[in-house]
């Protein structure tokens, strides 16, 4: 790895993934409609059948959630009020070894009548505890509760949040390890790592935001007064990365944020919209939502939490990001991070100095531990702020909160360039179907969606992408908006290209096609959308639904 230019590695475009091997793949097909199509329903018999197919262990690990209002402490004064599961955010780590069953009950305690549901996030489980209402279930209502049981197959790193509105971007989320009873990776202890950008109780709600991001920039009339992050900021430093091996150790911390600046026009103040965040990792348009904090595991950076542990020892990082709006470059200062699984499935080793992840994402690295003190940083990418905890193995002094490691400019992985490990490759099979998932909308009317179809979840089954079970099905996301998407499909995984990572959820550049496949295996209804809350609940969704 080290003899791969840094610069070609880091541009070498995520949205290309497999496009080489793919030109020879069989296509069938576009997309589906209702018309015709009895789909297959979230209780139907075969649903009931796959479910029957997973190895269980007959465990059953039982847990109770209280979905309720908050006050939370995340350091240095930080306390807002927000939503939590049983008082805390992030919530509880649920924690349990592949084949064993999740009873989870959910108690909703939510104020002003509000609905709620949980997804698990990544976990291949049975369509009607999915948590998507009304696709796939009543919503729960305030004062009531709901028991979600299923089978957990896969092992890996996962997590969990509602799927009702932006509920997403308050603090209602926790982390879900899935066990390998015979876990083939050696180490000495694990740390949980959960990034998270957060506004909740501090500048406003996420309802708030949505609100005023849903108006659009269109409404702003004459922009020419707008700062759109022209100066010099950390958003600039951030397009210049084609350049990195110049770099060195720059900190990245020291201008002005454009998120910082009051964005105004003809006298219309924007409180939440982010304007002039840009990151050539993501291929321009970085983000749309301006956050106070980014937070790792509910601490703000300039009161961090505090891994401790010894000189030597080998530690996996289980790295989430539960964010709304933010994708992280992850680095460890002075240290390597060798990556072995994404979105809970293994791959083949790659020594990193900093990785990306989008929302949704999630990685597995490995790392030896140094002696001293160091920063782990979650630098918000293209947006000049960062989430900060501390590893100590021994004496030193704290670095500040705007620390940037070198690493961040180092050897940057994004699963583009990954492979999957043999043992979960897909087998070598023809293409059934193909379906087009053209990503459409824009910024200026915020009218995201699929297909040109913004979705509406009161009629889950009106545009569905229809397959067939036993199919082997290829999505193609053709993303033709100025902005990234990291596309995130329920109940199953898929591979990135012909030999890519196996992932649930996947980053799509501007003006870029990424190909994946995967096996229709578990039937149902299953929602596919942009990980980006907002994006998301506008419409960037779609229901990849199994044909009766």
């Amino acid at each position: 790895m080290n003899s791969i230019n840094r610069r070609s590695v880091l541009l070498a475009g995520l949205g290309a993934a497999g496009a080489g091997a793919l030109a020879a793949c069989s296509s069938g097909g576009g997309s589906g409609s209702a018309s015709g199509n009895a789909l297959v329903s979230p209780t139907a018999s075969a649903v009931r059948a796959a479910d029957m197919k997973r190895k269980a262990t007959g465990r059953r690990k039982k847990i109770t959630l209280t979905a309720a209002p908050a006050m939370i402490d995340l350091g240095a004064g930080v306390m807002p009020k927000t939503w939590a599961f049983d008082g805390r955010t992030p919530g509880k780590e649920v924690r349990l070894s592949a084949g064993d069953t999740l009873v989870a009950e959910l108690s909703n305690q939510l104020p002003d009548k509000t609905t709620t549901s949980i997804h698990w996030h990544g976990i291949a489980l049975r369509n009607d505890m999915d948590g998507v209402p009304p696709a796939v279930q009543s919503s729960v209502r305030a004062g009531s509760t709901f028991t979600y049981s299923f089978i957990a197959p896969d092992p890996g790193t996962y997590f969990f949040h509602p799927h009702v509105g932006v509920q997403l971007d308050r603090g209602l989320y926790a982390p879900l390890i899935v066990e390998d009873p015979r876990e083939p990776l050696s180490y000495d202890d694990e740390w949980v790592v959960l990034l998270d950008d957060w506004l909740d109780g501090v500048t406003g709600t996420p309802d708030e935001a949505f609100t005023e991001l849903k108006r659009g920039m269109a409404d702003m009339g004459d922009m020419s007064g707008m700062d759109m992050g022209s100066g010099p900021s950390a958003s600039s430093s951030d397009d210049s990365m084609g350049n990195m091996g110049d770099m060195g150790g720059m900190d990245m911390g020291s201008a002005a944020s454009p998120s910082a600046s009051a964005s105004s026009s003809g006298g219309m103040s924007k409180k939440f919209m982010l304007s002039g965040a840009t990151s050539t990792l993501l291929g321009g348009d970085a983000g749309d939502v301006k956050y106070p904090h980014h937070l790792i595991n509910g601490r703000v950076a300039a009161d961090p939490g505090v891994y401790t542990g010894k000189p030597g020892k080998k530690v996996r990082l289980r790295i989430i990001n539960a964010g709304a709006d933010t994708a992280y470059r992850v680095a460890l200062g002075g240290h390597k991070l060798t990556i072995t699984h994404t979105d809970g499935f293994p791959v083949q080793h790659q020594e990193v100095d900093a990785l990306l992840v989008g929302m949704g994402e999630r990685y597995d690295v490995l790392v030896t531990l140094d002696d001293g003190v160091f920063p782990l940083v979650a630098l918000a990418e293209g947006k000049n702020a960062n989430g900060l905890a501390l590893v100590r193995t021994g004496s030193g002094s704290k670095p500040s909160a705007t620390v940037r490691p070198k690493e961040l400019n180092g050897m940057i992985m994004t699963a583009s360039q990954l492979r999957a490990a043999d043992d979960v490759r897909l087998k070598s099979a023809k293409t059934d179907v193909t379906h087009r998932i053209k990503l459409t909308g824009n910024m200026m009317k915020y009218d995201w969606a699929i297909n040109g179809t913004p979705f509406d979840m009161a009629k889950p089954e009106a545009h569905p992408i229809v397959i067939e079970e036993g199919q082997r099905v290829r999505l193609d996301f053709v993303n033709t908006t100025e902005m990234w998407h990291p596309m995130h499909l329920h109940g199953h995984t898929y591979q990135l290209g012909a030999s890519g990572p196996r992932k649930d959820t996947a980053i799509v550049l501007p003006k870029k096609t990424v190909s994946v496949f995967l096996d229709a295996d578990n039937p149902g209804q299953w929602m596919l959308h942009c990980h980006n809350a907002y994006h998301g609940e506008t419409g960037m969704m779609a229901n990849v639904a199994y044909k009766a």
